[in-house]
């Protein structure tokens, strides 16, 4: 597969297929139509309007192909090399389009901590900023970058136990 495949390939999870399982979890969020935005810088002026920690999605890879969904504050300075100190692991790198979708399904720009429920091998490992997990409220695009959820961290952390995916908490 390669990039050009994308536009022409479904989600194999939707915005709907999450929002029933955050129902079914009996998790509360608050929902946010917008224009489409694709880097932190887009979003700034959209943050504004809606309340709470607001976050990006490091997808990365170390050199022994372990993979990584690192999930931050969009304030948060994200160094990679102190990132493979912390997690005792090879040279950190971006992963590329072809493995975000073969990994956790899904497009650049709409990636979010809920893209596990497309990892039932458990081949990524979610890493999660302290400083965000401090947060009232935390806020991710719901596989959609059309759109922005709000919810509690520990409705975060229900979700992904929900998954089996356990999250490494980490001062980043």
């Amino acid at each position: 597969m390669n990039s050009l495949d994308f536009p022409l390939s479904p989600l194999p999870t939707t915005p709907e297929n999450l929002f029933n399982a955050l129902k079914n979890l009996d998790i509360s969020y608050a929902l946010y139509h917008h224009q489409a935005v694709f880097t932190v810088a887009e979003s700034d002026t959209l943050d504004r309007d809606i309340p709470g920690v607001h976050c990006r999605n490091l997808y990365l890879r170390d050199k022994k192909k372990k993979n990584f969904l690192v999930v931050a504050a969009n304030e948060t300075a994200v160094d990679l090399k102190t990132l493979q100190s912390k997690l005792n692991c090879g040279r950190l790198s971006f992963g590329s389009p072809d493995r975000l979708w073969e990994f956790l399904g899904i497009r650049p720009g709409s990636v979010c901590p809920f893209t596990v429920m497309n990892d039932p091998e458990h081949r990524v490992q979610i890493v999660l900023d302290a400083r965000m997990m401090a947060a009232e409220t935390v806020n991710y695009h719901p596989l959609d970058n059309r759109m922005t959820i709000g919810l509690t961290p520990a409705d975060l952390l229900k979700f992904l136990g929900h998954t089996g995916h356990q999250p490494i908490i980490l001062d980043l």
